[in-house]
């Protein structure tokens, strides 16, 4: 209370307003002091009477500003009292608050003490209380440049993404209060390791302020003042201010500054501008904007075209990472792995308190229990991309990390079996060939898909693209296409294929490159040139430019799926089971007669066989439907129990009749209507109304099967045959009486099929 200068109180607050334009004395330096009026204060909180301290609170000082107020400092940068009378002058300042509790005792101006909520700033690393001090600083006025910064990014000159960031900029731009004149932005700070200021200064204290001038010399400086006052240059004296200019300020200069800014220079010319700005989005302001506000201004230009704002990455829980919760995840430690007890020895090495290490120990352990497995760079490299979606979080899991480790482990196997097919001697040609026409596709629409990607910043449509190349296409189609043609197949075919597969080795690792350096140099080194002039490393290789190729390959495919479905449906993991395939036409069957060898390669099948016109399949098969043109007869005959199959769909038809049921007394209660959403009701009433009677298990077992596209068909009980559409590792009965589909949902034993994860997943 010995710097305050004033007391306010709200306007329209009854009790002082017999008090307004008056002044009280202050108790111990008796300054007369106006007692002001301010919205600032809260008429409910404590007398509703308010003591200003310009100089040492944000708030006061605010209200200072406002109404004409002294700023008198009584703290010095050593924490004693200063201009204050005795005997506070020169104590430290929690003894002067004491000292000053007990003068107002002394005087009889001492009523009580009581306890309020307050946020009182410390500092995180020597934890002592931060005070204000008004210090003299230096400030830029920025008047027009947050409105060019804001314009640019309006007209279009400026893109900024995600575009829902655009948003925050406008926000800062439009809004901020130094963009208005009002308050320009201080660039002054009271350190040392930063730029110097280049503002020179009188010898003396320049008491008002005035008497300063800004030189990147002294000379230069000199030169200015006396110009200024009139006097030559012999006559002036300068000192260089002390102050450096703050970070922020510094890093705004950075885009033309490195380039030798204010001089021309050749490397000014050349990569001044550039075209790409990626930072972290929660510097937008702080960075970005500065930098594009003093590009506009001091050079004419902007900086960058665009900003990329990436996303701040989080624990797997979506908690910011803190040493004090034991969650921050070094990237050192995801490459190479590291045991728990190495997870705590790294936090006795911090500067935690004893309470926040036994903390983090036991947020490590919940996380981490066996440590963090070695994954490498690349597969956090790959992982980091894939989760780089277009938000504001990353909340990262190791166990995805790991992951991608076994997807390396993967290219590592299949390229070293592709290049073994490729052999000693080959050479590549200078042109691939296309008679492999649907992994060239496959292959063409990863580069598409890439390549729009990187276009649109959008790293997940990438990361995806490439990995379900080399995993489910690559990996689980071709290659194993491959085995018998290397194996037993003639030599053009064996030359056709080599082309193919080099191709898609080559491509497919220069795709991989911008996520996986390492392992893809590693890898491409080994393949053989096209040239002898070929590039020498894959960091200088073109990267793919999206080609369209067309195929005819989907057909078979259709039927490997079908196949793989009933084979999941049944349990057969080992055994090779007889498949015919019934076609619609001429067509269809010579297309599968084409492709059977590669077809009972995928599928894992015994025999593959078209039946011809009018043949009927043997007794004892499974059917499911391919397409709208082939129908595949799956036998089971000899493989599988029926009586077994039957009672246990018999048990799921009896658990489907208790939901029926439980459903029917739901929709019966009498608030049914009222509280259950429109949307649900209409659901449930697609199911309940129309469920047909029960049949025999036996007869819907061995009744004929009629076929409908895209679905594989099952025992069940109902109007019609039940079917299981399959969808990325999940199935869902059909019944041709239901209109929405809904109705005869069952849960079916063995593994369920997606179109892209083979053998994955439940079938329900």
């Amino acid at each position: 209370m010995l710097g305050d200068t004033a007391v306010a109180v709200h306007p329209q607050d009854p009790r002082y307003q017999h008090l307004h334009g008056k002044c009280v004395l202050h108790p111990f330096t008796g300054r007369r002091m106006p007692i002001v009026c301010d919205d600032f204060v809260d008429m409910g909180f404590g007398t509703g009477a308010v003591k200003i301290t310009p100089a040492h609170d944000h708030n006061d000082y605010e209200v200072g500003q406002r109404h004409g107020l002294d700023c008198v400092t009584i703290i010095d940068d050593s924490g004693c009292l200063i201009n204050v009378p005795p005997p506070f002058l020169g104590m430290k300042r929690f003894e002067a608050r004491g000292a000053v509790l007990e003068a107002l005792k002394q005087k009889g101006l001492f009523k009580e003490v009581k306890d309020n909520p307050m946020v009182v700033p410390v500092c995180s690393r020597s934890k002592d209380v931060v005070e204000p001090l008004l210090k003299p600083q230096w400030y830029v006025r920025c008047e027009g440049l947050a409105r060019g910064a804001a314009d640019a990014v309006r007209r279009g000159d400026l893109r900024i993404l995600p575009p829902f960031h655009c948003k925050t900029w406008f926000q800062w731009m439009d809004n901020i209060r130094w963009a208005q004149g009002s308050e320009p932005g201080g660039v002054g700070r009271q350190g040392r390791w930063a730029h110097g200021s280049d503002i020179w200064l009188p010898p003396s204290q320049d008491t008002d302020g005035r008497y300063w001038v800004s030189g990147r010399s002294e000379e230069e400086a000199k030169d200015k003042a006396a110009k200024a006052f009139g006097v030559t240059t012999d006559k002036i004296s300068l000192r260089q201010d002390d102050d450096v200019l703050d970070t922020w300020f510094s890093s705004g200069l950075f885009p033309f500054s490195i380039f030798g800014w204010p001089n021309a220079s050749e490397d000014l010319k050349v990569f001044y501008p550039g075209t790409l700005l990626e930072t972290g989005h929660d510097i937008l302001f702080f960075w970005v904007a500065r930098m594009v506000m003093l590009g506009l201004k001091l050079t004419g230009k902007l900086p960058f075209r665009e900003v990329y704002l990436h996303a701040v990455v989080r624990d797997a829980h979506g908690r910011k990472m803190s040493k004090s919760l034991g969650n921050v995840i070094d990237p050192l430690d995801v490459i190479s792995g590291i045991t728990l007890e190495g997870l705590h020895a790294q936090l006795l090495e911090s500067n935690l308190e004893p309470a926040e290490v036994e903390r983090a120990k036991q947020g490590q352990k919940s996380d981490y229990p066996a440590g963090i497995p070695e994954c490498g760079t690349d597969a956090l490299r790959f992982a980091l991309c894939a989760y780089t979606s277009q938000g504001r979080d990353i909340n990262l899991d190791v166990n995805r990390i790991l992951g991608y480790r076994h997807f390396c482990n993967k290219l590592w196997n299949a390229t070293k079996f592709a290049v073994r097919g490729l052999g000693a001697e080959f050479q590549p040609p200078g042109a691939e060939s296309l008679i492999d026409r649907w992994i060239l596709s496959r292959l063409s629409l990863a580069v598409e898909l890439s390549d729009a990607g990187f276009r649109a910043y959008d790293f997940p449509a990438v990361t995806t693209a490439v990995y379900n190349f080399w995993l489910y296409e690559l990996c689980d189609v071709y290659l194993e296409c491959l085995k018998p043609v290397f194996a037993e197949g003639g030599a053009a075919a064996v030359t056709a294929a080599r082309c193919t597969l080099y191709t898609c080795l080559d491509v497919g690792l220069r795709l991989l490159s911008p996520f996986m350096p390492f392992v893809s140099e590693e890898l491409f080194q080994r393949l053989p040139r096209r040239a002898p002039h070929a590039p020498p490393s894959i960091c200088v290789t073109p990267y793919p430019s999206p080609e369209q190729v067309t195929c005819g390959a989907g057909f078979s495919l259709g039927i490997v799926r079908a196949v793989r479905s009933l084979r999941a449906d049944y349990n057969l993991t080992r055994t090779r089971a007889d498949c015919f395939l019934q076609c619609l036409d001429s067509g269809a069957a010579d297309a599968a007669s084409r492709c059977s060898a590669y077809i009972r390669s995928l599928s894992s099948s015994g025999l593959v066989r078209v039946l011809g016109p009018g043949e009927a399949p043997p007794a004892g098969c499974a059917v499911a439907v391919a397409s709208d043109k082939c129908t595949v007869h799956l036998l089971l005959k000899g493989l599988i129990d029926a009586e077994k199959e039957i009672s246990k769909l018999a048990g799921k038809q009896g658990e489907l009749q208790k939901q029926i049921e439980r459903l029917r007394e739901r929709m019966g209660t009498p608030d049914y209507g009222t509280k259950v959403p429109p949307k649900v009701q209409e659901a449930d009433a697609a199911k309940v109304p129309g469920c047909p009677p029960r049949r025999p298990l036996e007869a819907a077992f061995r009744r004929p099967i009629s076929a409908r596209p895209g679905v594989t068909q099952l025992w069940a009980w109902g109007q019609g045959p039940a079917l299981l559409s399959r969808s990325a590792g999940v199935g869902r009965a059909w019944d041709p009486g239901v209109r929405d589909g809904n109705a005869g949902l069952s849960t079916l034993g063995g593994q369920g099929v997606g179109p892209r994860n083979p053998g994955e997943g439940s079938g329900v």
